[in-house]
């Protein structure tokens, strides 16, 4: 054991925020703690760190261990350039390089005693050298900078100039490269793209010390954690397993709890009927049999109703008039700004039912591609076409389309000025907006109440066609489960841009990846395009065809075999492709032929019906004859073309 929190507890006011929280780490133990938005996962790590008191209870990290942790938010003002700020992480190898240099120096003018001295402090830093991994320091640092997205290129910014989250991964880099033997982070995804997050997961996955992590990210804790800590209601559980091993039993244990619960409510019901009945006979014999039912009914140990936590959001999706099959068609699109592009001649076709998800890294256009469907930014090049009956409900994580000074109530009434007041609070007390909360302003809104705004008024558009950008952002996981089951059910159509894979692998029916300024398609969940990634864009790099990476949508969330990347799947692919163009070059010909059948019978009615035919027996039952046997052949034709057309 490591760490270990023993009866933990912690008040603001009359809030019990933590009580009696009791768990621990052992060494090299990767896991988690998770909560709804508010359950004390924050206050809990800043309680084990030491920069907040518990109430009751203690911390106990085991003797001669380092603790690190990364909050969600960094405050701190760094004047170092970004590769001067991760050198200053191993200023005490750069000391034990010093130092070796001076004694290899001094060796060389010293004899004798002295000289067997300098040997032995030369053996012991050049032993602690190595012991610190003084070799490879600098390769180190490059791995965990490029690891996090930064570049060559950016080693020598200023940190005082970069955003809040290109700090957030800096200070994430400077904690991973100090190696304490516990880690704790919060949220460390928050601000990492999908190749850095992976990256992430390798390198706590052989991280040599303890982690233990709060994140929204479920298919980041199912890649690393093996133990979660559930905070509910104040309270603390410990599961063994993964994210996924957790959900499963949570509502096992909870589904068990209820029945237990709702079966002894019922016995005591019927036990309180028959001493009531009993007490009613009015007889000595029965009263005696009522009061021992009764000293059993004290002495029953009741179980405790199960507490919900609150009520959860309740979404319902549903359009109001279902679109054609074909719903946005978007061709040669391009998009600079200034000398940067983003992309070039992109093309994407969405039909009706389909959840698309639109992935790729940072800054590769995602988002402003979102923004040009919806005409909120100019397109540089190409078109775009919505398909008959198309209604689009657009979510936007920066939430734009809100109005900072209206208030929640506002906002719902002036966009949708048919719904009376009483319409209105039943909407927002869908999305967990009661009493006076409904007469806050926007702008003094936490992220993730803009975001329940937003999906409340997303789901009063009735919109057949959803835009969704990052609409997990600032969700609890609670509040995802319930999005992803509301997306999962919906009978329009969806395209999003999100980062979460979890939400991706359990909701997209298709995956666009936006990479190198072009897209790649794979028709399948996330498992799916992991699997299929490396073969496609190795195959676009070799300019080969197809570009298009295909695949059944597989929306059970399970992952396609890794046999099908082998060469007898591919050929099978290209013998497919092979007979599909054969088939519509069967149906050209067949086509043709029908035509000039066609002609022909034409030909033969109009020539029957002249004067000097009609008088000619022999002429008439020669056309006739052409005509029954073209005819025939028509029928054959037919017939074949709609097995063809199939």
């Amino acid at each position: 054991m490591i760490l270990a929190c023993q009866n933990v507890s912690k008040a603001f006011g009359i809030n019990d925020v933590l009580k009696d929280i009791q768990f621990h780490i052992e060494d090299k133990e990767k896991a988690a703690i998770v909560g709804i938005n508010g359950a004390g996962k924050t206050t809990l790590f800043k309680i084990i760190i030491g920069e907040e008191a518990p109430d009751s209870g203690q911390v106990i990290l085991s003797k001669d261990k380092t603790i690190g942790y990364l909050a969600q938010q960094q405050e701190a003002s760094y004047e170092n350039t970004i590769y001067e700020e991760m050198l200053s992480v191993k200023k005490h190898i750069i000391e034990l390089d010093r130092q070796i240099r001076q004694t290899e120096l001094a060796m060389k003018h010293t004899e004798g005693t002295e000289l067997e001295s300098l040997l032995n402090t030369y053996t012991r830093l050049t032993h602690e050298f190595e012991s610190a991994n003084g070799y490879a320091y600098k390769s180190e640092i490059t791995g965990v900078l490029k690891g996090l997205g930064f570049t060559e290129a950016d080693y020598n910014t200023k940190i005082s100039t970069l955003s809040g989250g290109q700090k957030t991964r800096i200070a994430l880099g400077r904690l991973l490269l100090s190696q304490p033997d516990v880690i704790l982070l919060d949220e460390p995804t928050n601000h990492l793209d999908m190749d850095s997050i992976a990256w992430l997961e390798g390198y706590l996955n052989n991280y040599d010390g303890a982690v233990l992590i709060v994140s929204h990210d479920r298919y980041f804790l199912d890649r690393i954690v093996t133990k979660i800590v559930e905070l509910e209601n104040g309270n603390s559980r410990v599961y063994h397993g993964n994210y996924s091993w957790y959900a499963r039993k949570r509502e096992e244990i909870r589904a068990s709890e209820w029945k237990a619960y709702s079966n002894q409510q019922a016995e005591i019901r019927h036990q309180e009927e028959v001493i009531t009945k009993l007490r009613s006979f009015n007889r000595e014999k029965s009263i005696k049999r009522a009061e021992s039912r009764e000293k059993m009914l004290n002495r029953m140990e009741v179980i405790e109703k199960p507490v919900e936590v609150r009520d959860a959001m309740r979404i319902q999706l549903e359009p109001e008039v279902e679109s054609g099959n074909d719903v946005l068609l978007i061709e040669h699109l391009s998009k600079s700004f200034g000398s940067n592009c983003l992309f070039q001649d992109i093309t994407m076709d969405i039909k009706r039912g389909e959840r698309v998800a639109l992935i790729g890294n940072n800054g590769t256009g995602k988002t402003t591609i979102l923004k040009i469907i919806n005409k909120y930014v100019p397109k540089d090049e190409g078109r775009i076409l919505l398909g008959s009956r198309v209604k689009i409900g657009y979510y936007d994580q920066e939430h734009q389309v809100l109005s900072p000074e209206k208030t929640i109530f506002q906002e719902i009434s002036d966009a949708y000025p048919a719904l009376t007041n009483t319409r209105i609070r039943t909407i927002l007390a869908a999305f967990l907006f009661t009493g006076d909360d409904v007469f806050k302003q926007i702008q003094d809104l936490s992220g993730g109440e803009r975001g329940r705004v937003s999906l409340a008024k997303l789901m009063l558009s009735s919109a057949n066609l959803l835009i969704l950008d990052e609409p997990t952002n600032h969700l609890d996981i609670t509040s995802k489960e319930i999005l992803e089951s509301a997306l999962c059910s919906y009978t329009g159509t969806v395209l999003y841009v999100s980062h979460d894979r979890y939400f991706i692998n359990k909701t997209a029916t298709r995956i666009l990846n936006l990479t190198d300024g072009h897209l790649n398609e794979y028709k399948g969940n996330y498992d799916y395009y992991l699997e299929k990634k490396d073969l496609v864009e190795r195959l676009y790099q070799q300019g080969q065809e197809p570009l298009t990476e295909t695949h059944s949508a597989d929306t059970s969330g399970q992952a396609a075999s890794p046999a099908e990347c082998s060469k007898a799947d591919w050929q099978a692919k290209k013998e497919e492709q092979a007979r599909i163009r054969k088939r519509a070059n069967d149906l050209k010909k067949l086509e043709a032929q029908i035509e000039a059948l066609e002609t022909r019978t034409q030909e033969l009615d109009e020539e029957l019906c002249q004067p000097e035919v009609a008088t000619n027996a022999a002429r008439c039952m020669e056309l006739a004859k052409e005509k029954e046997e073209t005819q025939e052949q028509l029928s054959t034709l037919y017939e074949q073309w709609e097995q063809l057309a199939e």
